[in-house]
């Protein structure tokens, strides 16, 4: 019997890599996008247990790179994009690296989703893209306020998934 082949951007994090580690307990074969460092490190990944590590093939890559978000889509049946980066003080300091991976890494990411003929992709957004509650509980009709360039990011993101 085939597995089914899932894959997951951001998988290197905290949540990507417990996302990981379900998908296979699940089982699923997944193909789990870590960003390259000269260490090979795969960040959380390299925590899985040696049986769920057996189901997982990490693509060391960017999904600011065009041909990176292609390499890990090709031959899924899902995927999962949880890659951004997520710190409300530094995009302040740094807001380009906030748009190029969390908008623009988007974009490469439906584009390869699209060319592939990929069935399903679930996006991961954050509630920074709603700003201060007017209501509480936020729901998904509160209005969306950019507070940081951070939440812009991922505002375009969303909008980016949605159109």
């Amino acid at each position: 019997m085939t597995q089914t082949t899932v894959a997951v951007t951001g998988a290197e994090g905290f949540i990507g890599s417990h996302l990981t580690e379900e998908l296979v307990r699940r089982g699923y074969r997944v193909k789990a996008m870590a960003l390259y460092n000269m260490w090979s490190s795969a960040g959380w990944l390299d925590t899985l247990a040696p049986d769920v590590r057996e189901s997982v093939d990490v693509v060391f890559g960017d999904v600011r790179d065009p041909a990176s978000a292609r390499e890990l889509v090709e031959d899924a049946e899902v995927v999962y994009h949880l890659a951004a980066i997520g710190s409300v003080p530094y995009s302040y300091r740094a807001p380009r690296t906030f748009v190029d991976n969390n908008s623009l890494g988007t974009l490469h990411v439906l584009e390869a989703v699209r060319v592939c003929r990929t069935p399903r992709l679930v996006h991961t957004s954050t509630s920074e893209t709603y700003g201060t509650a007017r209501t509480v509980p936020i729901s998904e009709e509160h209005p969306l306020q950019a507070q940081s360039p951070y939440a812009a990011s991922k505002i375009a993101a969303d909008k980016l998934v949605e159109s």
